[in-house]
C-alpha cells in the first residue's frame, strides 16, 4: 500500500499550530506575567526583523544585528537610546516601523498583553481583566489583598482599555496639530512637516525621544511654544493611563481623586520644580550649557531638562557637557521616572511617595502610613521596597558590566545605564560608542526596566505558596 509522506506532513502542520495556539491560550490564564514578558519578546524579535530589512535603511543595506536588536528594544520599550542616528540611518519605511513600534510599546506591557489575550481567548474573562488591572496596580501580579478603591475596578477594565486606545490617539493628534505650524515656521516643508508632526507627537506622548530630523531639537531651541507642547505631551504620557482615566471622570474634583492619582500628580509636580531648581542652580554658570543664555532662556531650559530627565528623552543642550553634579541630579530624576501604568519608566513616582510617607510616619512615631485620610497597607510598602531594591540591583550590575567592557568614566556609564533602565533616552554619548557586548547588556537593561521589576519578579516566580503557620519573632538590630 502506497504512503503519502507529503500529505501526512500537511496534515500534521495544522495540528502543531493548533497545539501551539492552545499552549498560548493556557499561558494567558496560568501565568499572566510570563505571557506579558513573552509578548514583548515576540514584538522585539518582530521589529528586529523589520528593521533589519534593506528597505528600512537609507543606504539599502541590512543594519548590523546589534544595532537592529538595540533599536528594536529601544523602540518597543519606548526608551529613545540609540546606537545609530535615527534621522539619517532609517528610510521612511524604517521610520514608520519605529513610529508603530513606540505606539504599540507605549500601551504598557500588561495592557498590551491583556489586549492580545482578549484576541486569543475571544473574550475578556476574569484572568484577562486581572492582567489589564495589574497594569494600573502591580500588586495584582504580586499577590496579596488589594483595595479596589486604589485603582481601576475590574468592571471598569474594558473602559480602561478603550481609554488607553482613545487617549493615545486623541492626545497624539492634538499634539501633532499643535506642532505642525511650528515645524512650518522652522523652515520644514509642509509635506515633510505633515509626517514629522505626528512622529514628534508619538515620541512625546510615549516618552521615547527619537527625532526624525538631523540635529534633533537643536534647530528648535528658541521655539518655546514647540518645546512647551512637547513637555505637555511628555507629562500626559508619564502620569499613566489610570490617572488620565481618573482625571477624565473627575478633572475638577480633587476630593474625588483616588489616592494613586493624588500621589502621582503631586509627586510629579514637586519633582518637576525641584529638578528645574537644581539644574538652574548647578548649570547657570556652565558656558557649554546654560552659561551662554540669558535669564529667561536659562530658566525655561532648566524646566525643559527637568521634564525630559523624568522620562521624556528629548534634549536641547548637550547632556555630555553637563557638570558631574547635574548628571547625578539627572540620574536621580530618571531613576524615579513617571507614573505607574504609563509610557514612562523608572521605579515610578508612587513608589517614591509611598517610601517617603513611610519614612515620615516612622520619624513621627506613627503606627501606620497614612495620606489624604487613607491608610497605606504594609504589603504596598513591601512592594515599594522590592521595586527599589530590584531596580538598584539591575542598575548596579549593568553599570559594573558596561564599565568593565567600555572602560569609560563611571559617571557617564551610570547616567546612560539609568537612562536605559528608566527608559528615558538621554545619553552622554556613551551608548553610541559601545561595542557589541556592551550594546547587548544595555539592551537587556532596557528590557528589564521596561517590563517592570514587579512583573519580572512575578514572571520568574513559579508559584505562590500560602503559608499556614508563622515563625517565632526575633528583631535584628537595624541601622
Amino acid at each position: 500500500m502506497a504512503t503519502d509522506p507529503a500529505g501526512s506532513i500537511v496534515r500534521r502542520v495544522p495540528l502543531a499550530l493548533k497545539a501551539a495556539w492552545d499552549r498560548l491560550r493556557n499561558l494567558t490564564t496560568s501565568s499572566p506575567a510570563r505571557f506579558a514578558v513573552l509578548v514583548f519578546v515576540m514584538l522585539i524579535l518582530l521589529f528586529t526583523a523589520l528593521l533589519s530589512l534593506p528597505a528600512a535603511s537609507t543606504n539599502g543595506r541590512r543594519l548590523p544585528l546589534a544595532d537592529a536588536v538595540f533599536t528594536a528594544v529601544s523602540t518597543i520599550c519606548v526608551t529613545g537610546l540609540t546606537t545609530v542616528d535615527i534621522a539619517t540611518t532609517f528610510s521612511p519605511f524604517g521610520k514608520v516601523v519605529i513610529f508603530l513600534g513606540v505606539n504599540i510599546g507605549g500601551m504598557g506591557v500588561l495592557t498590551l498583553a491583556s489586549i492580545l489575550g482578549l484576541v486569543i481567548s475571544k473574550r475578556l474573562g476574569l484572568r484577562a481583566k486581572l492582567i489589564a488591572a495589574s497594569d494600573s496596580n502591580p500588586l495584582r501580579t504580586h499577590g496579596g489583598p488589594v483595595n479596589e478603591g486604589q485603582t481601576v475596578r475590574l468592571g471598569e477594565v474594558g473602559t480602561l482599555l478603550r481609554t488607553v486606545a482613545l487617549s493615545t490617539l486623541l492626545i497624539e493628534a492634538v499634539v501633532a496639530l499643535a506642532l505642525y505650524p511650528s515645524l512650518i515656521f522652522a523652515g520644514i516643508s509642509p509635506l515633510e512637516a505633515l509626517w514629522e508632526a505626528p512622529f514628534y507627537a508619538a515620541m512625546a506622548f510615549t516618552n521615547t525621544g527619537f527625532t526624525p530630523n538631523p540635529g534633533g531639537l537643536v534647530p528648535f531651541a528658541d521655539d518655546y511654544f514647540l518645546l512647551t507642547v512637547l513637555m505637555a505631551g511628555v507629562f500626559l504620557g508619564s502620569i499613566g493611563f489610570p490617572v488620565i482615566y481618573a482625571l477624565w471622570k473627575h478633572v475638577w474634583h480633587f476630593r474625588k481623586w483616588g489616592l494613586h492619582t493624588k500621589l502621582t500628580i503631586i509627586t510629579t509636580v514637586l519633582l518637576f520644580f525641584a529638578g528645574a531648581a537644581a539644574f538652574l542652580a548647578l548649570e547657570y554658570n556652565n558656558p557649554k550649557t546654560f552659561g551662554s543664555m540669558d535669564a529667561w532662556d536659562t530658566t525655561f531650559q532648566a524646566f525643559f531638562l527637568s521634564a525630559m530627565t523624568r522620562s521624556g528623552g528629548f534634549a536641547v543642550v548637550d547632556v555630555g557637557e553637563l557638570y558631574g553634579s547635574s548628571l547625578i541630579v539627572g540620574s536621580m530624576l530618571m531613576f524615579v521616572g513617571g507614573g505607574s501604568a504609563s509610557t514612562a519608566g523608572g521605579i515610578k513616582v508612587t513608589t517614591l511617595a509611598v517610601l517617603a510617607l513611610a519614612v515620615w510616619s516612622e520619624a513621627k512615631g506613627r503606627q501606620s502610613v497614612e495620606a489624604f485620610g487613607r491608610r497605606i497597607p504594609s504589603d504596598v510598602q513591601r512592594v515599594a521596597l522590592s521595586v527599589v531594591a530590584w531596580g538598584a540591583t539591575i542598575v548596579a550590575l549593568s553599570t559594573i558590566t558596561i564599565a568593565q567592557i567600555s572602560q569609560a568614566p563611571v559617571s557617564d556609564v551610570l547616567f546612560d545605564v539609568i537612562s536605559g533602565f528608566a527608559t528615558v533616552g538621554l545619553s552622554t554619548g556613551l551608548t553610541a560608542e559601545l561595542s557589541d557586548p556592551g550594546v547587548y547588556v544595555m539592551a537587556l537593561t532596557i528590557f528589564m526596566g521596561r517590563i517592570g521589576t514587579v512583573t519580572l519578579a512575578a514572571a520568574v516566580a513559579a508559584t505562590s505558596r500560602s503559608q499556614l503557620y508563622s515563625l517565632p519573632v526575633e528583631r535584628p538590630i537595624v541601622g
